[in-house]
């Protein structure tokens, strides 16, 4: 007799059946797992072995064989442990065949029996939920199982209590769905002295999404500007609060269950490896330009980075997903993120100011900007520069607006653009495309007189002159016109620069 459990194999997003086939025969005793196992599969035996141990259970002197099903996908992870045992026990006689097709089993096991979290828990719920059967899985990630609505959860404690739960002496108590994570509020743009223009880029890159870096000197709040944007960024929907938890569970970082409806802030250091930044590892995880997906990617002192981990991002900028290709493994992760960057105009950052400047100035400024790509600076829709706060400034009290209020007009251009939105994948204006952008964003006729103009003297790509439009249709959004303007066209040309020469 051959025993079947149901559990699933992780490829990105994607979750897919695997089943675990168990068979005892004559033999010498020999314990083997088959089906491109990876090391943290292969050593299940002894984790197995042991936990079976602790409960008084002695395996079988038999030939042991557990198959994982398909054969030629790649397993990896420890979350094959407790689906190995229960195939295992259920060969033995122990658990009924029958009952175990009606479950989906993931968990890690402990030497003693104990079952421990594994990632990928909520995506396995998920799926548990598409083929109409319950899902196993360890107590300390019942809450976030428990998201997916419709699945029977046996959230077990250890291997002794699952199977109590089973055989139907000790049922398991259903879980709750894990809280809603409180985020730590963000610092409120009344703190910020000064720097208006900025502010506006900021308001209107929160707006419709778009990609805004910023230059400026040290100490003059580029980093403090980033930092409150997710204080004027709308909350997540239900949809895409549960679809950036499906990311952070397969990473492990979904924390007892909490789904947050902040959107995500990441902001890697800029000794952060390709892998690091896109996705990647022997162990294909979601890099930080996907956990950051509906959300933010700050990226401080951008030139720092090396060049080759910035243009890794071209391609998730453009199409708002990343694919890490290996040769074991082809994954996709989505990645619609708003890139926001800050940077010092040059390697000593007082270019503007003779006083401080280095004496290679203005050469230096050349050289060190040229460490971002012209390709990757096109993809960046608003370009500010940010001046030096003086002590002067500081001494007076702020009367700036705070993030309320801003907060408060960001979402009434949203809530414009979502009313207008033919697209699911189009949820701002930064992802307008195609006839949608024709037709929403077309300026008047002085408007556009304007933008061919500005378009031939600053000699901007396609990309570039694309995006202007959005950014003009997201400034008109703001102001509660229906038709982009000349005085839309002009002000979005004032955020655009040409890339610097190599």
């Amino acid at each position: 007799m051959v025993a079947l459990v149901k559990t699933v194999a992780y490829l990105g997003l994607e979750a897919r059946t695997v089943e675990v086939q168990c068979q005892l025969a004559p033999g010498l005793p020999k314990f083997s797992v088959v089906g491109l196992p990876d090391k943290a599969v292969g050593e299940s035996r002894e984790r197995v072995q042991a936990a079976l141990s602790a409960m008084g259970l002695a395996l079988p002197p038999k030939r042991i064989t557990i198959n994982l099903s398909p054969a030629d996908l790649p397993k990896e992870g420890s979350h094959y442990d407790l689906p190995i045992a229960l195939a295992l026990l259920t060969a033995m006689g122990i658990v009924d065949v029958e009952q175990m097709g009606d479950w989906l089993v993931v968990g890690e096991l402990s030497l003693d029996g104990r079952i421990a979290p594994s990632p990928g828990v909520l995506l396995a719920a998920m799926h548990a939920a598409a083929l109409d059967i319950g899902l196993i899985c360890p107590a300390a990630q019942g809450g976030e199982a428990r998201w997916a609505e419709g699945v029977p959860i046996a959230a077990a404690p250890d291997l002794a209590s699952l199977l109590e739960h089973l055989k139907g002496h000790a049922p398991l108590a259903e879980p709750r769905a894990g809280l809603v994570a409180e985020n730590d509020p963000a610092p409120d743009l009344a703190r910020v002295k000064g720097q208006e223009s900025a502010k506006r880029a900021l308001e209107i890159a929160a707006a419709g999404g778009h990609n805004l870096v910023m230059i400026g000197p040290p100490g003059a709040g580029k980093s403090l500007l980033a930092s409150c944007l997710p204080g004027i960024l709308p909350p997540l929907g239900s949809a895409e609060a549960l679809e950036i938890s499906m990311i952070h569970s397969v990473s492990g970082m979904l924390q007892e269950g909490r789904i947050s409806r902040a959107r995500p802030f990441r902001a890697p250091h800029h000794s952060a490896s390709m892998a690091a930044l896109t996705g990647g590892g022997l162990r294909v995880k979601p890099g930080e330009v996907s956990l950051a997906h509906l959300g933010v990617l700050f990226l401080d002192e951008l030139p720092e980075f090396q060049r080759t981990v910035l243009d890794s991002l071209r391609q998730p900028l453009e199409s708002g997903k990343v694919d890490i290709a290996r040769a074991n493994a082809h994954v996709t992760y989505p990645a619609q993120v708003q890139l926001i960057a800050a940077m010092n105009p040059c390697r000593c950052g007082h270019l503007g100011d003779p006083a401080l400047a280095c004496s290679r100035a203005p050469k230096c400024a050349g050289d060190y900007q040229s460490r971002v790509s012209g390709p990757l600076l096109d993809r960046i829709d608003l370009h500010v520069e940010v001046e030096p706060v003086s002590p002067a400034d500081l001494a007076v009290p702020s009367r700036a607006e705070p993030s309320s209020a801003v907060a408060a007009r960001v979402a009434a251009a949203r809530t414009i653009q979502s009313a207008r939105a033919e697209d699911a994948d189009a949820r701002t204006n930064a992802q307008l495309q195609g006839e949608a952008l024709e037709r929403h964003a077309t300026p008047d006729e002085a408007g556009q007189q304007l933008l061919l103009q500005a378009a031939t003297a600053m000699r901007l790509s396609a990309r570039g002159y694309t995006r202007m439009l959005r950014v003009a249709r997201t400034i008109a959004d703001l102001g509660g016109q229906e038709r982009v303007g000349r005085i839309h066209i002009a002000e979005a040309l004032s955020y655009r620069r040409q890339a610097p020469r190599c």
